[in-house]
């Protein structure tokens, strides 16, 4: 199975030149480690910033800096500073190419739940609504299967929904699976040493297997 930095590793080779990009908290913030150096994207974070960089050295931190997840970071040459006023125009006026998210559930039909879990106490939903609802791209960063081994990979969500009909992409511990637009998860690659059939066994949605399918690489 990958790790979370190896699925981050794996996005980063969905991103092309020129777009503009919102990283959610958790693994989807990795991926700025490991954007090709050759590729001009710029990183949003909807607290306010623009122009995000790699995690910073820990000699470089600058307490100030900080993520949507209140992670340090560093900023490139020409980035800016702003109010979440600005930065949620940006989002909700079309501005953000691809968001990048976690996710606790996501539907064969490409809904996603990734905010709240029934009996444990929340302060919302935050930013992710908006970001689903606006990007023109959606990817989901996820484990396949939550610590008891059940699936995350669903017919219809079982939590409170984030949004619908919006995830386009998922990369897992397992696999990188697409959203059929009739429903359904088309498996892509498979993780290095995982079969098609552990993938088949551990996801409860509908999985579409059009003939040989490739294990994942890293160049």
């Amino acid at each position: 199975m990958l790790t979370k930095e190896q699925i981050a590793k794996r996005i980063a080779r969905e991103v092309e030149h020129g777009q503009y990009i919102n990283l959610g908290i958790g693994i989807p913030t990795l991926v700025a480690n490991y954007i090709p150096s050759h590729l001009d994207v710029v990183l949003q974070s909807e607290n306010g910033l623009l122009g995000i960089g790699p995690f910073p050295k820990e000699a470089d931190v600058d307490p100030d800096l900080i993520n949507a997840g209140k992670q340090t970071i560093t900023m490139l040459p020409g980035s800016a500073i702003f109010d979440s006023a600005q930065s949620f125009a940006m989002i909700r006026g079309g501005h953000v190419h691809l968001t990048i998210l976690g996710a606790m559930e996501v539907s064969e039909h490409g809904d996603i739940a990734n905010w709240k879990i029934p009996g444990k106490m929340v302060k919302g939903m935050g930013g992710a609504m908006d970001l689903v609802a606006s990007a023109k791209h959606i990817i989901v960063a996820m484990q396949h299967c939550s610590k008891d081994g059940q699936s995350k990979l669903l017919p219809s969500c079982s939590l409170p929904l984030t949004g619908i009909r919006c995830v386009k992409k998922i990369v897992t511990d397992l696999a990188v699976l697409e959203i059929d637009p009739a429903g359904g998860f088309v498996l892509l690659e498979r993780a290095p040493g995982v079969t098609v059939e552990e993938i088949k066994s551990k996801t409860a949605g509908k999985l579409i297997i059009n003939g040989e399918i490739p294990e994942m690489t890293f160049d």
